[in-house]
């Protein structure tokens, strides 16, 4: 589920997604990295990489904001394609979230 909702980011290079679920696996939110609400999304803005990173949300923190008051103590959230961030690690933390579902992250080595 987490990656059908990453396909719904506007970012044409990386799309993130995040789902939270109560330990049932009901689903109490979902989140994809973009831009905030309300705010101009066109595409040559996501081609500027220095304008993407200073505005784009993280998908873990839309999907925190967009619980809207849910209590998140002891739910699951599911993030693909890379692991949280410090600053999203932190804030899902803060939350309550009590266990992350993410893949291992890809590590190329090159030799010289």
């Amino acid at each position: 589920m987490a990656y059908m909702v990453a396909n719904w980011s506007k970012d044409p290079s990386t799309k993130c997604g995040a789902v939270i679920t109560h330990l049932d696996h009901r689903v109490v939110s979902v989140g994809f990295n973009g831009f905030p609400k309300g705010t101009s999304d066109d595409i040559e803005l996501y081609n500027n990489r220095d304008e993407k990173y200073r505005r784009v949300v993280h998908s873990e923190k839309n999907a925190i904001l967009f619980a809207k008051g849910i209590d998140l103590n002891d739910c699951i959230m599911y993030i693909v394609p890379m692991p949280p961030c410090s600053q999203c690690a932190g804030m899902i933390i803060q939350s309550g979230i009590k266990r992350v579902v993410t893949i291992e992250p890809l590590l190329e080595y090159k030799m010289r």
